[in-house]
């Protein structure tokens, strides 16, 4: 036993879209997986919405599977075992919400089987089946992208006009608390606007994002799956040779075509030295840190940087370029909060917004202060004068 350099793997997307009905989760997970795959990936989609998922055919190709009721975890387990023997490069699970509230889901399952055995037993019999579900998930060698209903509640928010007018919401997704722990990306999106932001992100790509998913999102999120060192295959005939990263970044520049770092695929070809010029004009620009930056992207210098990840290295610095700046139109603050589901209130008479997270919740924190927002002790909320 010993300790070894941590190195991220190379991985499969698990990415989970958490939203109120109509809010666009199937067609920005559509785009996701056509970014992520490509126009020659195989894309499958496992439809318990009454075949909701065929109206996008329009958007790319990809075949539909649907599943009926009862919504057990036997159905999902065989679906997901056919996408991967049928070699789809890609899955959406569009909803796994039924798998857990839908008529034969697993809340379902326990309130049946309580009528003739108490509700612990219930759940040590229920439980394993989502367990199980969770495990197929994860170890699937395909990317997988799941879609969650959210718990929906109406407030009051103002519109262009100035009424008050009542707004429909999401909360927390209708699934397992701490379901979205399973995933390396969740996003939230918001009905009105079907804007999406990141309640989850192990990519730090999405930090402060606000937009519409679309499909260069989709190959952004492809770049940084692949740029890990090669996972260790199941079998010993498949297991690459081992590598040894150096723990110490040089910040230099190397002539291109000199010898590349262990860590990095030696037969791709290197960017060109005016590619290199202006990815550091970029960093230059946005202020990153070079040696966390070639981390990031695991080469010891950009002069090693593989020709293949040069378009995704520069839309990694130009989201953090183009992160939007302080908001001030009142409508646009109230879109914001909501998709974040950041309980707030709008003080017509005194022209502010209150918004109040929960204390544990610094993330929401954060972005109130980049939107101008300051913490009033007295009101206990955070506070932005929008007149």
């Amino acid at each position: 036993m010993a300790f070894v350099r941590a190195e991220r793997k190379r991985a499969k997307a698990r990415i989970g879209l958490v939203g109120p009905a109509g809010s666009g989760k199937t067609m920005s997970a559509l785009k996701l997986a056509f970014g992520i795959v490509g126009p020659e990936g195989r894309i499958a989609v496992i439809d318990t919405e009454h075949g909701s998922a065929s109206l996008y055919a329009h958007l790319c190709e990809y075949d539909v599977l649907e599943i009926s009721a009862p919504f057990t975890a036997k159905k999902y387990l065989a679906a997901i075992k056919e996408a991967e023997e049928k070699k789809y490069d890609i899955l959406l699970i569009d909803s796994l919400s039924h798998a857990w509230a839908g008529p034969g889901g697993i809340l379902e399952f326990v309130d049946n089987l309580t009528e003739v055995k108490n509700k612990f037993t219930a759940w040590r019999e229920a439980s394993p089946q989502h367990n199980s579900l969770v495990e197929a998930m994860l170890q699937s060698p395909i990317h997988i992208i799941g879609t969650m209903r959210a718990k929906t509640e109406y407030v009051l928010s103002e519109d262009d006009k100035g009424k008050k007018v009542p707004k429909k919401v999401g909360l927390a997704p209708v699934q397992r608390e701490s379901m979205d722990y399973e995933f390396t990306l969740v996003f939230d999106i918001d009905r009105d606007k079907h804007i999406a932001t990141s309640s989850k992100d192990r990519t730090s790509l999405f930090d402060g994002f606000y937009e519409k998913l679309e499909i260069h999102h989709g190959e952004l999120i492809r770049n940084w799956l692949e740029t890990g060192v090669e996972a260790p295959a199941m079998t010993a005939a498949q297991q690459p040779e081992k590598t040894a990263a150096s723990s110490t970044p040089e910040t230099g520049q190397e002539q291109i075509g000199a010898e590349k770092p262990e860590t990095s695929n030696n037969n791709l070809p290197a960017i060109t030295a005016e590619q290199m010029k202006q990815l550091e004009q970029i960093i230059a620009d946005t202020d990153t840190n070079l040696a966390k930056f070639l981390r990031y992207l695991q080469v010891e210098k950009l002069a090693l940087l593989p020709a293949e990840r040069f378009t995704w290295a520069v839309k990694s610095l130009e989201l953090k370029k183009d992160k939007t700046g302080t908001v001030n139109n009142a409508s646009t603050i109230v879109s914001a909060l909501t998709a974040r589901n950041i309980p707030f209130q709008v003080d017509e008479q005194a022209g502010e917004i209150h918004a109040t997270p929960s204390y544990q919740d610094t993330g929401a924190k954060a972005f109130l202060k980049e939107q101008g927002f300051k913490w009033n002790p007295a009101g206990k909320a955070w506070i932005k004068q929008t007149a």
